[in-house]
């Protein structure tokens, strides 16, 4: 007799891990600075049509998908046919990659957690001057050929707790160890960043920061290069097409609503994009108003995070002690939402891998979490995270992610048939999705996507070099025959689908 899959122990909980999958460190800067970049208020218009055409079908797909085969990325392809199994494994290789580099990032949120309650007992006052931290932490370099330049000793130390996390939490398995936590993480991220929107918007120069952000410019509408980035920003921050939602989707009990809660999740996340970028801008124009600075002068990555907030905090209020609490919480905030991204990531292999070997979830979480962190410390160098780091994420987000879901949506649509997917999506919503829902998957999604595809392509051709082509195409190579290595093992399991 097989195994009975494990399943999500409340309809909430499963929510709250999507929704804790789908928000992650990324959202706070970049949903911001695209909307900035890209028309301002007239971003919204383009954006809120991916979110119905792309964002909602994609996530209702995934999970019903995932739910019907009862298995991750390598089995949802493998059922389409033997051949297609390693388009699975080179999808959950993409997490893998993207945690090597994320979990340094997270170490810097918990280490400007610990320097915020130094501030706040006075033991280190830092906060107005936060460049000098940053640069202790990650560095510099001379170049991302620069291996001389050393090893971060905060970073790899933290990095290593990262991973630790990560495992503890993971081999607990869906209902014990991620669902727990999910519970926890999800809703006091949101209440947190809701508390911080509100201070942002109450600071001087907040109108001026909102101006920038909302104010609509409809001269850019009609440039396609608006399209494809909005398009763009709500694919990659859902988190489809890297095996999370498929494998999330198939711990979905039989009788729970897909469409409902497909909606439930991309709203969210799209929510915590407007949040993120509320707080930004308010911040900004904050320091734009009082200290001359301009929007772009911290950047628009972890800049935003780690630079400009500890310098807005310093001038909330002039008591050391709060300056500090403040600021412990807001990097508690960056570490919950980079957290439960990461714990989704090493969950959407470890699906994969359970599905296809016979190996106790402990011992498998185990090994990938050992193989992650000496990824990891490729990226805890100075080379590594001021230059290799950028390369990598670029690389991996543009050319691996928009291409695994236009293959994914191909496939799944005009093999296993799209009408199949709809139908029984339907079955137990409360709101039925029409004949739409198969005409934007079989024919918009992937022209969007391809056109994604084509155009980052082009863009990153134009501009190849050294750098780009050890680091960025080499991640690539490596992500291809490391797929090519797990798609040649054995199949220890059964791969029929459970009815």
């Amino acid at each position: 007799m097989a195994e009975t899959r494990e399943v999500w122990k409340s309809r909430k909980g499963f929510i709250f891990a999507a929704v804790g999958a789908a928000i992650g460190l990324g959202n706070l800067w970049r949903f911001p600075f695209q909307a900035y970049k890209n028309g301002g208020g007239a971003f919204f218009f383009p954006y809120i049509i991916a979110l119905f055409t792309c964002a909602v079908p994609l996530m209702i797909l995934e999970y019903q998908y995932g739910r019907k085969i009862r298995g991750g990325s390598t089995k949802a392809f493998r059922l389409l046919g033997k051949k297609y199994e390693w388009v699975g494994w080179v999808q959950v290789m993409v997490p893998i990659i993207v945690m090597m580099f994320y979990s340094t990032i997270i170490s810097i949120s918990i280490i400007f957690m610990f320097w915020s309650l130094g501030h706040a007992f006075g033991l280190t006052d830092w906060m107005t001057d936060p460049g000098k931290l940053m640069g202790m932490i990650v560095g510099g370099g001379n170049g991302p050929f620069d291996f001389a330049a050393g090893i971060s000793k905060y970073l790899l130390g933290f990095v290593i707790l990262v991973w630790l996390g990560n495992w503890i939490i993971v081999k607990k398995g869906i209902s014990g160890g991620i669902e727990k936590c999910s519970n926890i993480f999800t809703p006091l991220l949101m209440i947190m960043m809701v508390a911080f929107m509100f201070n942002s918007i109450r600071l001087t120069g907040a109108k001026v920061g909102l101006n920038a952000l909302f104010t609509p410019d409809f001269t850019k509408i009609l440039n396609p290069s608006i399209w494809v980035a909005a398009y763009a920003q709500v694919f990659f921050s859902t988190t489809l097409a890297v095996g999370v939602m498929i494998a999330y989707g198939s711990y979905i009990h039989d009788d729970w609503d897909i469409v409902n809660s497909s909606f439930i999740t991309v709203f969210s996340n799209a929510s915590f994009d407007i949040i993120s970028g509320i707080t930004v801008f308010s911040t900004l124009g904050y320091l734009v108003q009082n200290m001359g600075v301009d929007y772009n002068s911290f950047g628009d990555g972890a800049g935003i995070a780690f630079i400009a907030f500890p310098i807005a905090i310093s001038t909330i209020t002039t008591s050391q002690f709060l300056q500090g609490i403040i600021g412990f919480f807001f990097f508690l905030c960056l570490f919950i939402a980079g957290l439960s991204s990461s714990i989704s990531m090493l969950e959407s292999f470890s699906t994969a891998a359970l599905d296809k070997f016979k190996i106790s979830r402990e011992k498998l979480v185990g090994i990938v979490s050992i193989v992650g962190f000496i990824g990891s410390a490729c990226f805890a160098t100075y080379a590594g995270f001021n230059y290799i780091l950028d390369i990598v994420d670029s690389y991996v987000g543009s050319y691996i992610i928009a291409t695994s879901g236009l293959v994914e949506t191909l496939l799944i649509c005009y093999i296993y048939g799209v009408e199949k997917i709809r139908q029984d999506a339907n079955e137990f919503s409360d709101f039925k999705v029409g004949k739409w829902f198969n005409f934007l998957l079989k024919y918009v999604t992937p022209v969007i996507l391809g056109t994604t595809v084509i155009t980052n392509l082009i863009k990153g051709l134009s501009k190849l070099n050294m750098p780009e082509l050890v680091f960025g195409w080499g991640t690539i190579l490596l992500m291809v025959i490391s797929a090519t290595i797990f798609y040649k093992k054995k199949w220890e399991n059964s791969v029929d689908i459970e009815e």
